[in-house]
């Protein structure tokens, strides 16, 4: 069954932390991270609907000032979440520029903002460029849980791990998703058409099984129209198969309390995206800095039961040696039994 998200790094293992999480089916795409974005084109930037910051250090966040200038003018609409602080962080970065001019851009740009607190408190704030990006519509809501973001067909969930400072660990979920059995669809005597959206709408969106749809198709003989119940059509034309869970993690020290936080938050991930910015041989080193080594992230891997691992967050100081760092995941990763699994790891080597 096709999936409904792709992910990638925004840059090669020695870049700034970032994913691309692009939907397949839709002109719409998910961004983790803010660091260095430049490599996205502009018109992928441009489908950026959501965008989920771990914590605000420069390689994390110093790229917000390039998304900004790419979507002034051209879009009305982008979300952000990130940590505690989240909200003034912000508004300072759109507060460093002067504003007198935007407000006759043809386009409005409204940014949402929402700070997650420790205790899962959301505080939620507008900045729109119509006022001149001041924060507007400050909203406190209650303890939220771990869902961060949720649609019909997706969520986003997060928690906290340590980095010396608060940071934030993601996790995309698909929910499950009906496919269409195209045998079964002919042995009924039906045909394709935008009543298998509202059927597969109605599935995802948990409508009762007693729930109407107007079943409108065309053949040789005329057009056609029936009532037919949710329940009934999904039994006799749709498979629903499993969604795809993808997990990215960066910044974080190597404690028991962080290892246990990510095996119970996303165990058994199907694709997990995993920082591995020092070798093992240099440990004391990274336990200063508060990062991975490549064999701890690999026992991470190897803990919650990850069935694809991409490394990224190398630091410079390995320039020309990924490849050591590749290979130190995998075994750490592979373990005697992941011995059936085959990581998935970047080709660049050099």
């Amino acid at each position: 069954m096709r999936h409904l998200l792709e992910a990638r790094l925004v840059n090669d293992v020695f870049g700034d932390p970032g994913l691309f999480v692009d939907f397949l089916d839709e002109r719409r795409a998910m961004l983790f991270d803010l660091g260095d974005i430049t490599g996205l084109m502009p018109r992928e930037l441009m489908r950026v609907s959501h965008v989920f910051v771990t914590h605000a250090h420069m390689d994390h966040f110093s790229g917000f000032d390039h998304l900004l200038r790419v979507l002034l003018g051209r879009k009305d609409r982008i979300v952000l979440y990130g940590g505690p602080g989240f909200l003034a962080q912000v508004g300072h970065k759109l507060q460093g520029y002067t504003w007198n001019v935007v407000h006759r851009y043809a386009v409005d740009l409204t940014i949402e903002a929402a700070e997650l607190g420790l205790d899962w408190q959301r505080r939620s704030a507008c900045f729109s460029s119509r006022h001149g990006f001041a924060r507007q519509g400050e909203v406190l809501t209650g303890g939220t849980g771990d869902i961060v973001h949720e649609e019909s067909t997706f969520r986003v969930r997060a928690c906290f791990v340590d980095h010396g400072t608060p940071c934030l660990a993601y996790l995309v979920e698909e929910k499950a998703r009906p496919g269409l059995n195209k045998e079964r669809l002919v042995a009924s005597g039906l045909t394709t058409g935008a009543w298998l959206r509202e059927l597969k709408h109605a599935v995802l969106t948990g409508a009762p099984d007693d729930a109407p749809i107007l079943v409108q198709w065309r053949d040789r003989e005329g057009d056609h129209a029936t009532t037919r119940q949710v329940g009934e059509l999904s039994r006799l034309i749709l498979d629903v198969g499993p969604g795809r869970r993808i997990g990215y993690v960066t910044d974080l020290r190597y404690s028991d309390e962080n290892v246990q936080a990510l095996s119970q938050f996303m165990q058994d991930v199907d694709e997990l995206f995993i920082e591995s910015v020092f070798l093992d041989q240099d440990s004391a080193h990274g336990l200063r800095k508060n990062h991975l080594t490549a064999a701890q992230a690999g026992r991470i891997a190897r803990c919650i039961g990850a069935r694809e691992v991409t490394p990224f967050h190398f630091s410079p100081r390995y320039e020309g040696r990924a490849a050591e760092l590749a290979a130190e995941i995998r075994a750490a990763w592979a373990g005697d039994a992941h011995t059936s699994f085959r990581p998935r790891l970047p080709d660049r080597t050099t």
